[in-house]
C-alpha cells in the first residue's frame, strides 16, 4: 500500500509552508495530510502533547492500516519522536527537512541557550513576536518567492509564548524503528545534516533558504519521494 505523506510544519509557522509541496505530491498520485498546529501555543503548557494530539486527530481521516511517512520541517523535527510514539499506526519512514534533530537520548530542549538569550528580551507579557519578525529584512525576504506567498505565510504565523521555547521534549526509546533521512536546504543546518550522516541516515541536499519548500515545491516533493523509498 502506498504511504501517506504527513507534512508537519513548525509550530513557529503554519501549514501553508507545506501546501505547495502537498499539491505536487497529490498531482503525482500520492496521498498527503498537512496537520495544522496553529493552536499548539494558544493556551498554557504543556505544549508538546498538543502537537501529538493535533497530528493524531488529523489522521483520523486516514485508514488505520495506511502506512505513513512523517515529514518534519524546522523545529518540528524535535517533535517527530513523540509523534511517532503517539501513533498506533505503521510508519515506514521519517524525513527531517532543514530540521532540528532530537537528542539521541533524554529530553531535547526546543531552544538552545543562545537562542533563548535572543528571545527573552523580545517577549512582551510572556509572548513573542511572529518568527519572521525576529530577523532582519535582508534575512527574511530571500525566503519567499513572491509577495503574495510571503503575506500568506507571515499572516498565519502564531505569536508563541516564550515558555514554548523553554520546554523540553521527550525522546521515547526506539522511536526510530524505521528508516530516517534528512533533506538539507542550507545554512545553518549543515551541522545537523552531518549529525544525520553520523546516525547513518540518508541525506540529500536541495540548496536554498530555510523555507525553500515554498520556493521549489517540485524539487522538494521529488526529494521527499526519493528519501521515503525503501
Amino acid at each position: 500500500m502506498q504511504p501517506v505523506f504527513v507534512l508537519v510544519h513548525s509550530p513557529s509557522t503554519g501549514p501553508s509552508i507545506w501546501h505547495p509541496v502537498a499539491e505536487h505530491l497529490v498531482a503525482a498520485g500520492h496521498r498527503v495530510r498537512v496537520p495544522s498546529l496553529l493552536r499548539v501555543g494558544a493556551g498554557a503548557p504543556p505544549f508538546w502533547p498538543r502537537v501529538v494530539d493535533a497530528v493524531r486527530d488529523d489522521l483520523r481521516q486516514v485508514p488505520a492500516d495506511s502506512p505513513l511517512v512523517l515529514v518534519a520541517h524546522s523545529n518540528a523535527g524535535l517533535f517527530l519522536p513523540v509523534i511517532r510514539s503517539g501513533l498506533d499506526r505503521p510508519v515506514t519512514g521519517s524525513v527531517f527537512v532543514d530540521a532540528a534533530l532530537p537528542a539521541r537520548s533524554g529530553p531535547t530542549p526546543v531552544a538552545p541557550p543562545e537562542l533563548l538569550d535572543l528571545l527573552r528580551p523580545m517577549a512582551v507579557n510572556g509572548r513573542l513576536p511572529r518568527w519572521t519578525d525576529w530577523w532582519d529584512e535582508a534575512d527574511v525576504a530571500p525566503m519567499f518567492p513572491d509577495p503574495q506567498t510571503r503575506r500568506t505565510v507571515v499572516d498565519e504565523q502564531p505569536t508563541l509564548p516564550l515558555s514554548y521555547y523553554e520546554q523540553h521534549i521527550p525522546v521515547p526509546e526506539a522511536w526510530d524503528d524505521h528508516p530516517c533521512s534528512y533533506l538539507l536546504f542550507g545554512p545553518p543546518y549543515e551541522e545537523l545534516a552531518d549529525e544525520a550522516r553520523r546516525r547513518d541516515w540518508r541525506v540529500a541536499h536541495l540548496p536554498g533558504a530555510h523555507l525553500h519548500q515554498i520556493v521549489d515545491p517540485v524539487g522538494t516533493a521529488r526529494h521527499l519521494v526519493e528519501l521515503a523509498a525503501v
